[in-house]
C-alpha cells in the first residue's frame, strides 16, 4: 500500500541549514540521516571535529537536480525552500556541471551565510509536530528564544549543549526586545546594524577577560551561575566560555546603544580637550557615563585604561573625525571598523583551547589564549624577527657571526620577557578572581610554594 506523501510533508524552518532539513526529512521517513544522504552522489566528505565527530553546523550545496530531489522528498516547493534556505541557491564551480545529477558538497555552515546556531526544539516541535534538533543561520543578537526562556549556542563547537536556559534573566530577553529599536537607530544615522553589534561586542567580549580582576563585579558571576543551572562548580572556566555570549549580552546592546548617541560621542570629543587637543584622560565623562549605563558607575577608569582595545579605536575615530585629520592606513577614520585583533575568540575556539590545556598542562603551547591580542602580536612579530635572525645565523649570510648572535640573543630574551609578564599576569588575576591556588600551579606546571611567591612579588612591584 502507498504511503500518502502528504503525511511525509516536511516544512523548512526559516533559515534553516539544508543540512538540517536533510536530517529532519531522514527522521520523518524513519531513515539514518546517513542512510538518507545516500541518495546523492558527494564531491567531498562531511566536515568533522579535530576529535572526532560530524560538526553540527555542517551545511550541503546541491545540484539543481539535488535540490528538485530533497524538494520532493519534502513533499514542499522549490521556491518555498528557496526563500526559507540561505544556502539553497549558493552555486559551486563542482556543482555546475552536475545539473543533470543529483550532487552534493559539504561546506562549513559559517562560511556559506554567516553564523549558524541551534534551533530551539520547542518551537520545532510546535511548529512541526515533532522536537527533532533544528540547525539555523542566526546572528547573535537573535539568539533569545523569548517564549520559551532559552539562549540558543553555536553551533560550531563540540559542545553537548544547545541552549543554556534564562530562567531568572529577565535582562537578557529584553535586551533582544531592545536591540531592535538600536538596530533601526544605526540604520538611521547611516551605519550598518552588524557593524555596531561587532564592535560593542568586541568591546564587552574583551571586558568580559578583564573581570576577573574586578572586585567590584557581581551581575556578571550572579548570571553565569544562573546559566550554568544554578552553580559553575569546579567547571567555571568552560562555562565561562560557554555562557559568555548569554551573560554579557544586555552589556553589549548598552554599549552599541551608546555608541550611536551623539550626545557620547560630545562627551568623547570633549575628553579630547576639542579644539585644544590632548590626552584622553583616566577620569573622562565619557567613560564614566558608559561605565553608569551598563550599570557600573566604577567601571569608567578602568575601561579608561585599557589602551590598544577596541573602546580607544573607536574614540579615536571619533575623535579624527571631528578634527578632519586622517587615520590610520587601512581603515581611515571609519569609527565602525574592527581591527582582527579586537575581534572575540569565539566559543569553539576557546574550547580547543580548554581542551588542550586539560590533556598538556603547563606545556606552553597555548600562551596565545592568555595573551591580550595586541601583545600576542608584539610576541609574534618577535618570534618571526628571532626566527629571521636565526636563519642568518645557519647561513651566515649578513653581517659577522657574533653580531648575529648577540642579536637572536636579544630577541629571544625579550620574547621571553613578554611571554613571562603575560602568564604572570593572567595568574594573577586567576588567583585574584577565586580560582584556587593549587589548580593555577597545576596550569602553569610549578610547585605551589614557588608560584606563591612568585605572585607575591609581583603584587607588591605593581602596587609600588
Amino acid at each position: 500500500m502507498t504511503r500518502n506523501p502528504v503525511l511525509l510533508r516536511t516544512a523548512p524552518l526559516q533559515r534553516e541549514t539544508t543540512s538540517s532539513l536533510i536530517c529532519r526529512v531522514a527522521s520523518h521517513y524513519g531513515l539514518e540521516a546517513k542512510a538518507l544522504r545516500s541518495c546523492w552522489h558527494w564531491r567531498n566528505y562531511q566536515p568533522g571535529h579535530e576529535g572526532g565527530g560530524a560538526r553540527a553546523d555542517a551545511e550541503v550545496l546541491l545540484s539543481a537536480a539535488g535540490r528538485r530531489l530533497l524538494a520532493g522528498m519534502c513533499g514542499v516547493e522549490e521556491g518555498v525552500l528557496a526563500r526559507a534556505l540561505p544556502s539553497w541557491g549558493e552555486e559551486d564551480a563542482k556543482l555546475r556541471a552536475e545539473d543533470e545529477d543529483p550532487v552534493g558538497l559539504w561546506r562549513v555552515g559559517g562560511a556559506v551565510a554567516g553564523p549558524v546556531a541551534f534551533g530551539c526544539r520547542l518551537c520545532t516541535a510546535r511548529r512541526t509536530g515533532t522536537a527533532l534538533r533544528a540547525v539555523r543561520y542566526a546572528p547573535r543578537w537573535e539568539r533569545v528564544c523569548a517564549r520559551h526562556g532559552r539562549w540558543l549556542l553555536d553551533a560550531d563547537a563540540n559542545q553537548p549543549l544547545e541552549h543554556l536556559a534564562l530562567r531568572g534573566l529577565p535582562e537578557v530577553v529584553e535586551a533582544q526586545r531592545r536591540w531592535v529599536s538600536v538596530g533601526r537607530r544605526a540604520v538611521r544615522v547611516g551605519a550598518e546594524p552588524e557593524r555596531v553589534f561587532a564592535l560593542a561586542y568586541a568591546v564587552v567580549a574583551r571586558w568580559w577577560e578583564q573581570a576577573y580582576g574586578w572586585e567590584r563585579e557581581a551581575i556578571w558571576p550572579r548570571r553565569l551561575h544562573e546559566v550554568a543551572g544554578g552553580d559553575a562548580g569546579e567547571d567555571l572556566e568552560r562555562w565561562r566560555i560557554v555562557g559568555r555570549d548569554a551573560v554579557v549580552f544586555p552589556e553589549v546592546v548598552a554599549v552599541a546603544e551608546a555608541l550611536l548617541d551623539p550626545v557620547m560621542a560630545e562627551l568623547v570629543w570633549a575628553d579630547s580637550g576639542a579644539g585644544r587637543p590632548r590626552a584622553l584622560p583616566a577620569d573622562g565623562m565619557f567613560c564614566r557615563r558608559l561605565g553608569e549605563q551598563v550599570g557600573r558607575p566604577w567601571l569608567g577608569p578602568l575601561a579608561a585604561a585599557d589602551h590598544g582595545g577596541p573602546l580607544l579605536a573607536w574614540m579615536g575615530s571619533v575623535i579624527r573625525l571631528r578634527r578632519g585629520a586622517g587615520g590610520p592606513p587601512g581603515y581611515g577614520n571609519d569609527p565602525w571598523w574592527l581591527r582582527q585583533e579586537h575581534q572575540p575568540a569565539t566559543m569553539a575556539g576557546q574550547l580547543r583551547v580548554l581542551g588542550k590545556e586539560k590533556k598538556a598542562p603547563g606545556s606552553g603551547t597555548m600562551w596565545r589564549a592568555a595573551v591580550p591580542a595586541e601583545q600576542r602580536m608584539l610576541i609574534t612579530s618577535t618570534l618571526d624577527s628571532v626566527q629571521e635572525q636565526l636563519l642568518q645565523l645557519r647561513g651566515v649570510q649578513t653581517g659577522p657571526t657574533a653580531d648575529v648572535a648577540r642579536r637572536l640573543l636579544r630577541g629571544l630574551g625579550h620574547s621571553a620577557g613578554l611571554i613571562e609578564n603575560a602568564w604572570k599576569r593572567t595568574a594573577l588575576a586567576a588567583v585574584n578572581g577565586g580560582v584556587p591556588l593549587q589548580e593555577v600551579a597545576r596550569w602553569v606546571d610549578m610547585p605551589v610554594e614557588v608560584l606563591r611567591e612568585m605572585l607575591t612579588a609581583d603584587g607588591r612591584e605593581e602596587g609600588g
